[in-house]
């Protein structure tokens, strides 16, 4: 079950090739903000616009995705059993929604797993469709990755078995099923995996009640409620891909926290630890609140994509590519009782400036503490470096059906072909560059760190964002597991549309 956190207060794949993909826009009643292909409120992609009627922001309270409970543990593994099925939820008021959900949820269950115990998942599939579970952040086996092609066909199960012998962390998990990431994703096929550890405990941040995930997503709906995505079949039992107008990333015009349209959430004036997650399929946001808090901090990051940064980070303004994870501390004793605080995404234009509102309750007492060191972090160094790739995230390159594809130094996505072969143990340093719009790129198994980044690119990532022609050196270390790992754009359309390229550690 949810908690309802106000209320307390008030294929078709592709295996050996591409599958075919959209031509022309046959998307009848749906409107955009800019042409095709462009980039929009400083996203690549357009927009698709609602038209059933959506709720005045900040009048919903938000809600929390339950935590999921073992069906069954051992003295070494927590053994969990998740059902992927449809289901009909009230995500508009009045409106039914149909979602793709784990347990029928969206988001889905947030597990939460401590550092060194074996995290086994059993995820049956009561969809029409197949599947593919990833766990994103997670330094897994290859073999339960969620490689795009080891499909979990309508009926059947697999067990996903995660050592996660990795530092506390926000991960999450989603639907990675190629061709088809992008709309399974928008139908609801997301959710947060936690991983604790002692030292994380030991620093006294905020806990309980006052630790909430908030994973923020953008969808449309149909005039009915349920959610509008352009895929040239619905079904997705057909020919994958979106209408030829949003082949560059598809954004709705409603912004959902948890699932919540613009959401309301009250709050004591102590402090709050946010797990933040950019689950949208195109949608970069930039975070800040409104009003400030006088003569203080707005954010205070305390982790990022992999885990608890050195040091705690001041800003103004959080800018979040999709997949990014900002974990921060948010001081609302600077604020008096029944002040209004608005988080808002300075990216967007309308309703999607709005991501959801803070009402101060009272003052109470705070045992929480932001010490200024956090974790010990073993920097990377160029001393380390044995081999050095170049990697190119553009449009361009390759063609299918007369459609332009989104590719990876030129070359559409080949599961057989290999594209970088680092050593098991080996630092390799990578530069990817980014052409046509922005690109935020993901790897899978190996944390990197960002040289010459800013201080949101500290600590350890396994997501970049780059800006249209931007630029970023990482320096990943290939530890843990041999075997075959992609790497991608995680602009999901752009991902379904070939920008993938395989590493395999040896």
């Amino acid at each position: 079950m949810s908690t309802n956190v106000s209320r307390r207060t008030a294929m078709r794949l592709a295996a050996g090739g591409l599958a075919a993909l959209p031509l022309t826009s046959a998307c009848s009643g749906l409107s955009r903000s800019g042409g095709p292909n462009t980039t929009t409120e400083s996203s690549a992609g357009a927009v698709l616009r609602s038209r059933a009627r959506l709720p005045e922001p900040f009048t919903l309270p938000l809600t929390v995705p339950g935590v999921a409970r073992p069906s069954s543990s051992d003295s070494t593994t927590d053994y969990y059993d998740i059902v992927q099925r449809e289901s009909e939820v009230e995500i508009l008021p009045g409106l039914r929604t149909r979602v793709w959900g784990y347990e029928g949820r969206f988001p889905g269950p947030t597990i939460v797993s401590r550092r060194g115990r074996r995290t086994v998942v059993r995820h049956r599939n009561n969809l029409p469709v197949p599947t593919v579970v990833h766990l994103h952040g997670g330094r897994t086996p290859p073999e339960h990755d969620g490689y795009p092609t080891d499909l979990v066909q309508p009926g059947a199960r697999r067990d996903y078995v995660y050592p996660l012998d990795q530092p506390a962390a926000t991960l999450w998990y989603h639907d990675h099923r190629m061709d088809f990431t992008g709309p399974q994703v928008y139908r609801g096929l997301a959710g947060f995996h936690l991983v604790r550890d002692d030292e994380e405990e030991r620093l006294r941040l905020p806990n309980g009640e006052r630790d909430i995930p908030l994973l923020i997503t953008d969808r449309a709906f149909a005039e009915d409620g349920s959610f509008d995505y352009p895929a040239r079949d619905p079904s997705l039992r057909g020919e994958p891909g979106v209408t030829d107008e949003f082949a560059s990333g598809v954004m709705g015009d409603c912004v959902l926290v948890n699932g919540v349209p613009w959401p309301l959430l009250e709050v004591e004036a102590v402090r709050y630890r946010f797990r933040l997650l950019n689950a949208s399929n195109a949608r970069r946001y930039r975070l800040a609140l409104d009003p400030p808090p006088p003569g203080g901090t707005a954010f205070t990051q305390v982790g990022g994509d992999q885990g608890l940064l050195a040091a705690p980070v001041g800003h103004e303004a959080l800018p979040m590519a999709q997949a990014e994870r900002f974990d921060v501390v948010v001081d609302f004793s600077a604020y008096r009782p029944g002040q209004q605080i608005t988080l808002v995404n300075t990216l967007g234009e309308g309703g999607t400036r709005h991501v959801m509102r803070f009402v101060v309750t009272r003052r109470v007492r705070d045992d929480s503490r932001v010490p200024r060191t956090l974790v010990e972090i073993e920097p990377l160094s160029r001393s380390q470096v044995r081999v050095e790739r170049d990697f190119v995230f553009a449009r361009g390159g390759a063609e299918h059906h007369g459609m332009t594809l989104w590719t990876v130094n030129g070359k559409a996505f080949d599961p057989w072909r290999i594209d970088a072969d680092p050593a098991l143990g080996s630092v390799e340093l990578w530069r990817i560059r980014a052409q046509n719009v922005p690109h935020p790129v993901h790897v899978h198994l190996a944390p990197f760190q960002v040289l010459g980044g800013g201080t949101t690119t500290s600590g350890w990532k396994d997501t970049v964002d780059l800006d249209n022609g931007g630029q970023a050196e990482i320096l990943l270390r290939f530890d843990g597991y041999r075997g075959r790992y992609v790497f991608h754009c995680h602009n999901l359309e752009h991902e379904d549309m070939m920008m993938m390229a395989n590493f395999e550690v040896h």
